[in-house]
Formats: C-alpha cells, structure tokens, sequence
C-alpha cells in the first residue's frame, strides 16, 4: 500500500484537486470564476515552455541516432514498427470513438455556447487545399516558429535540425550534447511548474464546471469506460497478434510468458520512464539482440506510446463534440489519425507527461486555451491504463523489430529448444 501510495502520489494529489475543484463549481457555481486567475497562471507557465519542449526533445532525439551497430536497419525498422502499431491504434480508436461517443446523449448546449464564444477568435481565412497544406508544415519566417500556434511547422523544423546534426557527424557532436541537455532542463523545468498543477487545475475546474454545469460530468465517465474497454482489447488480442507476427505460436508464448513484469510495474510506476530498466530486461529475455534492445526499449518510452494516441483520440474528440466540429468527413478523420500519433510522440514519459500532447492538440486545431483542462480531466483518469499500453507495448514492437532486422527465424537461432520458450 506504501508503494502504490508513493508512485501514484502525484496522480492522486491531481485527481484529488481536480474532484475538490469540480465540487466547487457544482456547490457555488459562476462564483467560483474568482479563483479563475490561479489557473491562468498554470496555463501560462505551460504554455511558455511549449515551443523550446517541442523543439528540444524532438531535435535531440533524433540528433543522438547515431553511431550505434547497424543503426540503418535498426533505426529503419523501428520507424516502420512505431508507425505502423500508433495507426492501428489511432484507427482502433477513432472506431470505438463512434461507437461510445464520450458526449453522447449529454446536454451540451450550455457548453457549446460558452466554447464557440471563446473560440470565436480562432476562425481562420479558408484556403486551398494546397495552399492549407503548406501552410500547415511551414511558415514563412523562422520566428513564427516560436508561436504555439506553429507546433506542426516547429515539428518538421526540429526533425530537419535533428537529422542535420546527425548527419554532420562528430564535428556536430557539441550541437547534439546541447540538445540533450537543453532537453533535459526543459523537461526539469515542466516537473516543477507541474508541482503547482493541482492548485491551478483544480480552480480552473472549479470555473469551468461552474460555468459549464455538472453536464461535462458523464462524458468523462462514458471516455473512462470507453478507454478501459479499448485497453482490455489492445493489451490482449493485439499484442498477442503483434507477437505472432513477430514470432508465430512461439514468439505468442515468449511474449506472454515475460508482458506480466513490465505490466505491473507500468502500473506501479505510472511512468514509462521508470519501467526503461525493467523493459530492456525482459527484452532480453525474448531473445531481443542488445542493440536492437538497447535502441527500441529508451527511444519508445520517448516517442512511441499507444496509448497516449487512444487518450488523444479521445481528447480530440471530445473537444470536437464540445465545438461542435464535423467529425465525419475523411479529412477530419485523417487529422485526427495524425495529431493523435502526433500526440503520442510527444507526451512526456513521466506522471503528467500527457499536459504536453494537450498543448499541442489545442495549438494544431486552434482550441482556447480555456479548454486545456476540460481535456487535462481525461489525462489524469486514463493514467494508469494508458502507461499500461505504453510501456508494455515497447517490448513486443522489440519483437516485431527483431523480426525485420535478423529475419524470421531470430527466435530459432536465440533458443535452441522448444522447452526454453514454453
């Protein structure tokens, strides 16, 4: 009990501070607008690090893919992986999405009203498809890159500074340490301010709830159940079917004979971080190779999480609903599809991380500020499962990896019998 106390203290403190504010807001309703300004400040300290977070973790993870043992392979089957399992993951999303709709048959009106109101800044000019295309990953001068409003242009500038860096080779190697201190330090710099999200979530709920009425309520309920169901889905049939792609009825019974450490400590932890020691271990013991261990297993828990993308989906969403936005058409599907793998690249691999993938939903579709933590509500309830996904599915893409770098036969080679595998 001591230990699940210690790792979820600040998941507790944060969902505890967030049931205190909502009750205020249903007990004293619009009075609870006066300690609106204590959220402000959090979003503002949030919003302030966004650009140099985005920047600097991008740029220097992959400025720092270089010189490992068949880096090519290895880095190129890794992309294919990670690309290919956040899809399926988007896309299983998006369909459990329209079947438990997270606002369905919920009286929203009220709160229509108030988020088209703080939205009505946010229209933009309509352009061509091409012309919204470039517009889209590019700017026209580098300090709009330092707008929030730029993350998708801020994105594809920090990759082509990355893979320049990388590609300049040692002589970089001074620009490749800095990014990852500059990384590292900004990172250090959202777990402090995030030591005030409770006070300043916690009366920004109390406005919004007493604002918007107790109506916002069930849909967190509806994407709470929505999101267990898709966990209970993804852990078992798709990781298993992962593993028997990787390695048939064998590669089935390595992975589920190993998947119990790392899940429970992902869910002891809440953290894919902490459970990095814990994966490469268990890897291992797959018969992962140690290079391909050692690359997949750090860079995962950083960019790779699928879970994270269930979780934007449901943001998404949910926001969507709440603005009253279509939904339906192809476009708007594909957008959702992207920023969701976006935002599973990008969260944070630590408690609370998930504040950072929020910020880039609300900067990519132009949302008010004011609804970071309508959304932040979701974050903090799909916690546990989502670092479940995340975590846990590092080890069986290791797999997958495997399988495309030292071919279909690598378990064969790795175990001798049948027996060390059963």
């Amino acid at each position: 009990m001591k230990l699940f106390i210690k790792n979820y203290r600040f998941t507790l403190i944060l969902l505890s501070a967030i049931v205190i504010g909502g009750a205020a807001g249903l007990i004293f309703g619009p009075k609870t607008a006066v300690v609106k300004p204590f959220g402000d400040l959090f979003l503002n300290l949030m919003f302030m690090i966004i650009v140099p977070l985005v920047f600097f973790s991008i740029a220097s993870a992959v400025a720092n893919m270089n010189g490992m043992k068949r880096l090519g392979k290895i880095m190129g089957s890794i992309l294919v992986v990670f690309l290919v399992t956040a899809s399926v993951a988007a896309i299983l999303g998006v369909a459990g999405a329209s079947i438990i709709h997270p606002l369905e048959n919920t009286d929203i009106t009220s709160i229509k009203e108030v988020m088209n109101h703080s939205a009505a800044e946010t229209d933009v000019e309509k352009l061509s498809f091409l012309d919204h295309l470039v517009a889209t990953f590019t700017v026209s001068d580098f300090p709009l890159l330092l707008s929030r409003s730029n993350m998708l242009q801020l994105i594809v500038f920090a990759l082509l500074f990355g893979l320049s860096t990388a590609a300049v080779g040692e002589k970089a190697k001074p620009v490749a340490d800095f990014l990852s201190a500059a990384a590292a330090v900004v990172m250090k710099m959202v777990s402090i301010v995030m030591y005030y999200a409770p006070i300043g979530l916690g009366c920004y709920f109390a406005a919004v709830i007493g604002e918007l009425g107790p109506q916002i309520l069930e849909g967190y309920a509806r994407s709470f159940v929505l999101y267990l169901i898709l966990t209970v889905i993804y852990y078992f049939v798709f990781f298993t079917l992962y593993a028997f792609i990787a390695g048939g009825k064998d590669g089935v019974k390595i992975f589920w004979k190993n998947a119990i450490t790392p899940s429970v400590t992902a869910l002891a932890t809440c953290s894919s971080a902490a459970c990095i020691p814990v994966n490469l271990a268990t890897v291992r013991r797959m018969g992962v190779p140690k290079d391909i261990a050692e690359t997949i297993i750090p860079l995962g828990a950083n960019t790779h999480k699928d879970g994270s993308v269930f979780g934007g989906v449901l943001k998404i969403v949910f926001l969507f609903a709440l603005f009253g936005k279509d939904l339906t058409s192809i476009s708007s599907i594909l957008s959702v599809l992207a920023v969701a793998f976006l935002v599973g690249a990008v969260m944070g691999a630590i408690p609370g991380g998930g504040m950072i993938g929020e910020m880039l939903i609300i900067s990519v579709y132009g949302f008010p500020p004011e609804t970071l933590p309508i959304i932040a509500v979701i974050s903090t309830i799909i916690d546990a499962p989502a670092t479940l996904l995340n975590s846990t599915g590092n080890t069986v893409c290791a797999m997958l990896v495997t399988r495309l770098v030292e071919g279909k036969n690598w378990l064969s080679k790795t175990f001798k019998t049948g027996e060390e595998i059963a």
